[in-house]
């Protein structure tokens, strides 16, 4: 799912800012301990920004009058054939990139992603632009819709309602979107990735912590077998362009903002322990206490398995899958909790169902695309958390 690699010492494949490699070139690069402690620091908080308003935000957004805004649940069935499905995604990926050619393969996804991500920086935008909006200004409503057939067998194919503040954040993702279509900038490409990961956080939810106990464990095993016991992953993480990772440069005091050599952390690492701890965040909220103790741990927990990630691929100079020390930390710490104070049996009889935080304004209202966000959420996060699982590595680019 997610691997770490160690910044080699010695000659390097010199490769551009868009990952793709350059022919007949090496390049020596030793990152500087500022740089790396840089980049390794600036990507732990990207992944911990969308984990806590994403879950935030799900609590508010647990419980809505409009079936078409519900949030995506994800059963103990999904959760078991996830692993599965995301192996054959993930396995066909790297057959269509050996025999299809990488550039045209990549022209198709970035394409793919643009739309995404512009709909996903749109819908985080939203609540900031509700807040904002000059109440002077007209807030006028629009509906695109198409369908297919006509009469009594007339069904919906795109249903995209919006509003003028709506639009307005439609513009300003869009920019960002042709500034990555056609630059490819590492920016850009975060500010897609960071929408991603909130939505799909936000919007797909884990039905019980029973649930979220297969999926984690299904996927620290897909995780483990495709770094360690195959190239499958490797080979997909460097041939496929889209924004569904993280990027921060570890040449960034040297070079700025045009630099290359960057430390990488995929979307799933942080999309899949994300919406676990979305989860016991609402379990907290079901307890009625006013705590957030499982929220906290669990978080705390996130940030203890990325960091002790990154110290051991140091300490050993070797590839770690990320999952590896994430599942069992923020599986482990909050039993852990619920074992002290005496709530496993709570914890776990648990069902994510309609709490909300009292006197919380919703904060989703985004167009939907062919009837719910929840569906765009769907979409986003099989190709960020299934199909293309990326590694954090401090390599050159």
């Amino acid at each position: 799912m997610a691997e770490v690699e160690p910044v080699p010492e010695a000659v390097l494949n010199a490769t551009d800012s868009n990952g793709t490699e350059a022919l007949n070139a090496t390049a020596k690069f030793v990152a500087t301990p500022e740089g790396t402690a840089l980049a390794y620091g600036s990507l732990v908080v990207m992944a911990l920004l969308p984990i806590f308003f994403g879950a935030l935000r799900s609590v508010t957004c647990s419980k809505s009058k409009n079936s078409a805004d519900a949030p995506e649940t994800i059963t103990s069935r999904d959760a078991a054939r996830f692993p599965i499905i995301a192996s054959c995604t993930l396995f066909g990926l790297y057959l269509f990139f050996k025999v299809f050619s990488q550039e045209y393969i990549n022209l198709l996804l970035s394409v793919y992603f643009f739309v995404l991500g512009v709909l996903a920086l749109s819908h985080t935008m939203s609540p900031a632009m509700a807040r904002i909006f000059p109440p002077s200004v007209p807030n006028k409503q629009y509906q695109l819709l198409f369908t297919q057939g006509s009469g009594e067998s007339k069904e919906e194919i795109v249903n995209y309602e919006f509003d003028t503040k709506n639009l307005i954040c439609l513009v300003i993702s869009s920019v960002v979107g042709v500034w990555y279509l056609l630059k490819k900038h590492w920016i850009a490409n975060n500010l897609f990735g960071l929408a991603f990961a909130l939505n799909g956080v936000e919007l797909l939810h884990l039905n019980n912590v029973s649930t979220g106990c297969i999926l984690l464990g299904g996927l620290f095993v897909y995780d483990v077998f495709w770094v360690f016991g195959t190239n499958v992953m490797v080979t997909v993480a460097k041939s496929f362009e889209a924004p569904i990772k993280l990027v921060f440069p570890q040449d960034l005091l040297e070079k700025g903002l045009e630099a290359s050599n960057f430390a990488m952390l995929g979307l799933g690492d942080i999309v899949i322990p994300g919406i676990f701890i979305a989860l016991l965040l609402r379990f907290d909220v079901s307890l009625k206490k006013n705590s957030r103790t499982y929220f906290y741990s669990s978080f705390l927990a996130y940030i203890f398995g990325l960091g002790l990630t990154i110290f051991v691929m140091h300490t050993f100079k070797h590839a770690q899958p990320a999952l590896l020390y994430l599942v069992p930390a923020c599986v482990g710490f909050p039993v852990v909790v619920a074992l002290v104070k005496g709530e496993l049996t709570e914890m776990f009889s648990y069902e994510s169902s309609e709490e909300v935080l009292p006197a919380s304004p919703r904060i989703t209202s985004f167009p939907t695309v062919s009837g719910s966000p929840a569906s765009l959420a769907t979409s986003m996060e099989t190709m960020a958390t299934g199909s293309s699982h990326r590694r954090l590595q401090p390599t050159a680019m």
